[in-house]
């Protein structure tokens, strides 16, 4: 792997991910972002009713809000320390919600080392843009850049 990040490896499970999809025609694809919607999952009770506590994602066209944990065991050194994602988003908003599952599905409980080092064009390799519009595309940039960041802030000593 070069240390160009646009070229960087995805998780494991992100590429998996992306090699769903890219085995799809375009029509399919949208059908498996569908199943990534219906399988977002719920928020926990500690953020119901709490959006004003998390972060929303303006680049989305649909309202999205979403939180970063970062564990806090002092045996794992902050690089190894699993982050753990929640999202909230309109069932009316199946695209948006298929994202938020994709990056659900890819990151969570990955380590913060993991999590940044997720390359800034994951969301282009999951073979999206003949099915959505470079705009909705957007907003999954968005989700994961502001992931990172939280990520980030959060383990600043």
């Amino acid at each position: 792997m070069t240390q160009d990040t646009a070229r960087a490896e995805l998780p494991t499970a992100m590429q998996e991910i992306a090699d769903d999809f890219a085995d799809l025609l375009a029509p399919q694809r949208l059908e498996l972002l569908l199943e990534f919607s219906e399988g977002l999952p719920e928020l926990p009770e500690r953020y119901a009713g709490r959006l004003g506590e998390m972060e929303q994602v303006h680049e989305c066209q649909s309202p999205i809000f979403l939180a970063v944990e970062v564990g806090d065991d002092p045996a794992d050194s902050p690089g190894d320390r699993p982050v753990h994602l929640f999202f909230s988003a309109p069932q009316e908003a199946p695209t948006t919600r298929g994202f938020a599952g994709i990056l659900h599905e890819g990151l969570d409980g990955l380590t913060v080392d993991e999590v940044l080092a997720v390359p800034e064009d994951a969301p282009y390799r999951f073979s999206l843009g003949e099915a959505v519009s470079p705009l909705r595309l957007r907003g999954m940039v968005g989700m994961l850049s502001r992931i990172k960041r939280q990520v980030a802030l959060k383990t600043r000593s």
